[in-house]
């Protein structure tokens, strides 16, 4: 017997959307919802291996139900926009598989379902109905089966025997059953009084409502009244959960039979979209000339012959890595003309290479930047990159958080990678991600911005920062003792000693010994975080000196005893830059991060001062943009009056205060210009008046008046956030001034909280982003500067608006001048760019 599986969509895709944890792509699309879908389908299929596949969706049209009965389905929740945009996607996908879909106004997919199903049995196929709604049950019968899904894959079968089996009554008595308990979840409102055990009980008793309804005489009390009360409404539930088995529609059993033939290359290109890598393992093996790609290991550099035309494919592996002084390079491929090249680095030394690297052919590499570092500690020079696979696939979509080849080759290409010959997939992904850039206008971008820092980021690593080890154990010294002391203080105040680092014995202390109120609990006992401590301050001098012996532990461990195991043997800390880590743009650092270094405190700044110059002929200098998010703000908002007064070099936060307060500038006072830079800043990062309130210590009202006030000063300003969360919503992302995109899923959320925080995302990631494009802009040309005029100073750290730089005292002057001419003219901008320079002896007088 032939087998037909229906699939009931909005169904099944309810139970996917809520199993599977939330999915999206980079343009803000939901995918989880259409991944839970079509796994549950496959791995049904698999078991069933049906001859035809169809499915059914409901209309958003009112159906006949609607028509006779208002208040039909009234109240259910609307379906969250997050898996409304998945049908569509869905449906697509399915129709490129070559599976009917079946929908029509006036009827719900179960009146589909059952028609189908009537249709399919009368013509002597086996039917089965995967669902996951047990209103299907009513369908089941010898040869049509209900697949009723469940979670973790698990799924029942249920044929009449099985109804009867499990529930006691049949199909056709279930149907009854419903109509005298109702459904919430429909609006369907059965009988007062009758839960679903006594409609069971009632139609095992009666099988039908309506000899329910003529053996009243037999039952009494309440449930006898009920139904005297309520015998239409009865029986009217009971239609309203009738599943209709006749919908007009026109059914071609040859038109529905599976078919061989499917749009392999529609699905592969969909799925890769998606990024549903299981699923596209799947698919049969595209259909692409064979790659027959000569692989040939090179055990000496004669067996290569490269032509002054040939592009160069390169991927490579490191080792021994912890340090700058033992990185090594392993697994070193070359894709030219058509051949893969294996360098066998055990016989060949890396400076015999040194003419393929250094030589004029233009190379395609696959993260480089530790490329460069290898060659240079070889006194090699890595020439003509023109393409770095990994930073173009991270400017496209810096949400991906992984960017090795494997993964980006399967992103952009859809292919498993053959991981001996990886290589040779370098120059089709070059081909793609370029024609990418260009289509997304990251031109500048990319070519001008983020392609030459991986050489400057490079050259940062390896130079590193020098370190004065002898300070570091003086002011260990210092934080070891405040330590001590600190615990002295803290177990007299509470008279006991007790392990501080242990929340649990801490909550005890504060909450239990010394009564100070809870303020929050976990499942563990009292929380004792930092938002805890901040609001017992004043309860209890204990609270301070916790909070304090917090500050001065965590500096000892994370930068006392951290730059000690990270000190190379040049006696410099080499941290590694993260060049596609963040998703505004901004670099990060690692293995130490030197960009966290506390500077609020004066024991977090004091950390700066182990930080010095590489010798008694060097100093370090500084140079910081001033106040560049709110000079970004100005140009990319067009207002007029802020773009004036940074002009005409007035101090912005007095300007503001000015404004808000209703003062002459030279009334302001400092509590005044506090306030004032906290609206500055609080507007970059979308900060509600809520928000604001509670860091200015004033009512929500006040917050929301000093907002208010602002955006009258400033109109373009609030006219130009505005656009952006409108921008945000459009297309799920906003850009930079140099089109560097963020994407914002959250701002599509119907989680109200979740959808603020995309709001303020919107809001931010432009203001944000841009600054980061100007600084990396900006240590660019400053790099090729110094090198272009052969100054032996160097840049050694860039800490978010900062560049700090390792100066000869020879060339102190030029390069101060390279600095403030590069930073600050680096972009055309309305407003005028100011970088403030210092220099010292150490990295804490350089600030």
């Amino acid at each position: 017997m032939e087998k037909l599986m229906i699939l009931d969509g909005n169904s099944l895709m309810n139970r996917a959307f809520y199993a599977v944890p939330t999915l999206t792509i980079a343009d803000g699309t939901h995918t989880n919802g259409i991944y839970g879908f079509l796994n549950m389908v496959d791995k049904v299929k698999e078991d069933i291996k049906p001859d035809y596949i169809v499915a059914t969706f409901d209309r958003k049209a009112p159906t006949f139900r609607h028509l006779e009965y208002k208040e039909y389905k009234a109240g259910r929740k609307k379906m969250p926009e997050e898996l409304a945009m998945q049908f569509p996607i869905l449906k697509d996908i399915l129709k490129m598989m070559a599976i009917n879909i079946f929908e029509i106004d006036g009827f719900e997919a179960d009146d589909l379902i059952g028609t189908l199903s009537n249709y399919a049995e009368s013509n002597g196929l086996e039917v089965y109905i995967v669902t996951g709604d047990r209103d299907a049950l009513q369908l089941a019968t010898d040869n049509i089966k209900v697949v009723l899904t469940k979670n973790k894959g698990e799924k029942e079968i249920y044929d009449a025997n099985k109804m009867m089996e499990t529930y006691g009554v049949t199909p056709t008595e279930f149907i009854d059953v419903k109509g005298l308990m109702g459904d919430s979840s429909d609006n369907i409102p059965g009988v007062p009084g009758i839960g679903e055990k006594t409609a069971y009980k009632l139609i095992k008793e009666y099988k039908s409502i309506e000899n329910l309804l003529c053996n009243l005489d037999k039952l009494k009390g309440k449930m006898k009244e009920n139904l005297e009360n309520n015998v239409e409404q009865a029986i009217f539930s009971k239609k309203l959960a009738t599943i209709e088995t006749n919908v007009p529609v026109e059914i071609d059993l040859e038109e529905i039979k599976s078919k061989e033939e499917y749009d392999v290359n529609g699905l592969r290109k969909e799925f890769t979209r998606l990024q549903f890598k299981s699923l596209l393992s799947k698919l049969p093996k595209e259909d692409k000339e064979d790659r027959n790609i000569e692989v040939l290991s090179v055990t000496k550099v004669e067996d290569i012959s490269i032509n002054e035309s040939d592009e160069l494919y390169i991927t490579y592996g490191v080792k021994n890595s912890d340090k700058i002084s033992t990185i090594e390079l392993s697994n070193l491929e070359m894709f030219i003309n058509g051949k893969v090249y294996n360098f066998d680095l055990d016989l060949i030394d890396i400076e015999e290479l040194r003419d393929i690297f250094q030589g004029e052919n233009n190379k395609v590499i696959h993260s480089s930047k530790n490329l460069y570092t290898i060659l240079r500690k070889h006194n090699i020079d890595l020439n003509n990159v023109i393409f770095d696979t990994e930073i173009a696939a991270y400017i496209i979509d810096s949400s991906r958080g992984n960017y090795n080849i494997k993964d980006i080759v399967f992103n952009v290409l859809g292919e498993e990678i053959e991981e001996n010959i990886e290589c040779s997939y370098l120059k089709e992904l070059y081909l793609k991600l370029k024609e990418e850039i260009e289509k997304l206008d990251m031109q500048k971008l990319y070519y001008d911005v983020e392609l030459p820092l991986v050489e400057v980021l490079s050259s940062m690593e390896e130079v590193g920062f020098k370190v004065d080890e002898d300070k570091l154990d003086e002011l260990g010294k210092e934080f070891k003792d405040m330590i001590i002391t600190l615990e002295k203080d803290i177990y007299n105040l509470s008279e006991e000693e007790f392990n501080i680092n242990s929340p649990k014995q801490l909550g005890k202390i504060l909450f239990e010994k010394l009564d100070l109120p809870v303020i929050k609990k976990t499942k563990t006992g009292y929380s004792t975080n930092a938002d805890v401590l901040e609001k017992l301050k004043d309860k209890h001098p204990i609270v301070e000196k916790i909070i304090e012996y917090r500050h001065v532990a965590k500096l000892y461990s994370t930068y006392i005893e951290g730059l000690k195991n990270v000190i190379d043997e040049d006696g410099r800390i080499h941290s590694s830059f993260n060049q596609t880590v963040t998703t505004t743009g901004r670099l990060s650092s690692t293995e130490p991060n030197l960009q966290n270094i506390p500077i609020r405190t004066e024991m977090g700044r004091s950390i700066r001062k182990v930080f010095v110059p590489f010798d008694n002929d060097s100093v370090i200098l500084s140079a910081d943009y001033s106040q560049i998010e709110l000079r970004v703000l100005a140009h990319m908002s067009e207002d007029e009056n802020m773009i004036n007064a940074f002009n005409s070099h007035l101090d912005i936060h007095t300007k503001t205060a000015s404004e808000v307060f209703g003062v002459k500038e030279d009334e302001v006072s400092s509590e005044m210009r506090s306030a004032a830079k906290a609206v500055n800043f609080g507007i970059i990062y979308g900060m509600s008046d809520f928000a604001l309130g509670e860091d200015l210590k004033i009512s929500k009202k006040e917050a929301k008046k000093y907002i208010d006030i602002y955006f009258e000063r400033y109109p373009k300003i609030s006219e130009y956030l505005s656009k952006l969360k409108e921008d945000g919503k459009k297309y799920s992302y906003v850009k930079t001034i140099l089109n560097r995109r963020r994407f914002i899923p959250e701002i599509s959320s119907s989680n109200k909280i979740v959808k603020a925080l995309g709001e303020r995302l919107a809001m931010n990631a432009p203001i944000q982003g841009s600054a980061a494009d100007i600084i990396k802009l900006a240590m660019v040309n400053v790099w090729k500067r110094l090198r272009k005029e052969k100054l032996e100073s160097s840049i050694i750290l860039q800490v978010h608006d900062e560049i700090i730089i390792n100066a000869k005292r020879g060339e102190l002057e030029k390069v101060k001048v390279i600095l403030k001419e590069e930073m600050e003219n680096v972009i055309e901008f309305s407003v005028k760019l100011e970088v403030d320079e210092n220099v010292g002896k150490t990295w804490y007088e350089a600030k």
